[in-house]
């Protein structure tokens, strides 16, 4: 069970998920004052909602200002002040003296609950929030998360072109490696770690992998377009490499030219961001930890959430459906 108190990682995630925030806006039913297309709740109204004083509340903005104020918490003072005072002045009992004010929208209120040690509230509140968490993904998912990859609107296309710059990757080995069929095992597995520190095996267990299941069927859009281009440019380099001694490259040889070609600054912030996003996507929606990536977990952003668990997102089988007609014309070809 995650202790939302620790993890900021994990705070933003919920945050992020408009799906979750959705559920909980209407779990808690916490009545608020809509204002500029959000509802607003003083720290008066916050700190009777969590049963603490208002010192408290106040002492947990100041200790985590950067975190509150990036989910919403904002001070009004001006114009901005003048109009809320016009539209709940009277409600509040503010002071004409009031110079500024401020005020919580609905997802600093679920981070300043998801912050509070002291208020059993908060404590149940967060509960609530890991179990909306878990329901909402598996009502999305269908139950499992260990295909979130393919409800990407990108995975469709991506996994139809992958067979043949894989099928160049295995000709390559085929014609410039001077090596037994295990070659295509080992290679794979190496290309693998190159870009997320894991190969096959390791992947495989770590997601609870059948050896029926394709691993690529697993892998993000973005993680497949890397590989495809790290095996294309790996077959060119093969050949290359073969005319130029005008024979097939030994093992040892092909070890170097894989080291080599993994360090090229041009792949380096394409592998760096496809291990954030696997890492990161991963710890967010498959509650799976990479340890050998463990220090590019991020937040998922909210537009990734939207990606997978959104209007846009859909099952495999349901894009397949709608693109049925393309597939029979591209066959038909």
């Amino acid at each position: 069970m995650k202790d939302l108190t620790q993890s900021d990682i994990d705070r933003q995630n919920v945050l992020n998920n408009s799906l979750v925030l959705d559920n909980l806006r209407t779990y808690l039913g916490v009545p608020g004052m809509f204002f500029q297309e959000e509802y607003r709740y003083t720290k008066q109204q916050i700190s009777e909602f969590y049963q603490i004083d208002i010192a408290t509340t106040e002492r947990y903005l100041d200790n985590n200002e950067k975190e509150i104020k990036h989910n919403g918490y904002v001070v009004l003072k001006g114009k901005t002040l003048k109009e809320f005072k016009n539209q709940f002045g009277h409600i509040l009992n503010l002071s004409s003296k009031t110079a500024h004010l401020g005020v919580f929208n609905f997802r600093s209120f679920l981070n300043l609950g998801m912050l509070l040690v002291e208020s059993e509230i908060a404590k149940a509140l967060r509960s609530k929030i890991l179990d909306i968490v878990i329901d909402s993904l598996n009502e999305k998912a269908g139950g499992s998360t260990k295909y979130i990859n393919q409800r990407d609107e990108d995975f469709l296309n991506t996994i139809i072109k992958e067979p043949h710059y894989r099928k160049e990757f295995a000709n390559a080995l085929n014609l410039y490696l001077d090596l037994g069929n295990i070659k295509y095992a080992i290679y794979t597995s190496k290309v693998y770690q190159c870009i997320f520190k894991e190969d096959a095996v390791e992947y495989r267990k770590i997601l609870k992998l059948e050896n029926t299941e394709n691993l690529r069927d697993t892998m993000y859009a973005e993680v497949l377009k890397l590989i495809a281009s790290f095996e294309n440019g790996l077959s060119h380099e093969m050949k290359k490499k073969s005319e130029e001694l005008g024979r097939k490259i030994t093992q040892t040889e092909m070890d170097l030219l894989l080291d080599n070609f993994a360090n090229h600054p041009l792949f380096k912030p394409l592998v760096e961001d496809a291990r954030i996003k696997m890492a990161s996507r991963d710890y967010g929606f498959r509650k799976v930890f990479h340890e050998s990536l463990k220090n590019y977990i991020s937040t998922v952003s909210k537009s990734d959430f939207d990606r997978f668990l959104g209007e846009k997102s859909k099952s495999l089988e349901d894009r397949i459906d709608e693109n049925i007609d393309v597939f029979k014309r591209l066959k038909n070809r």
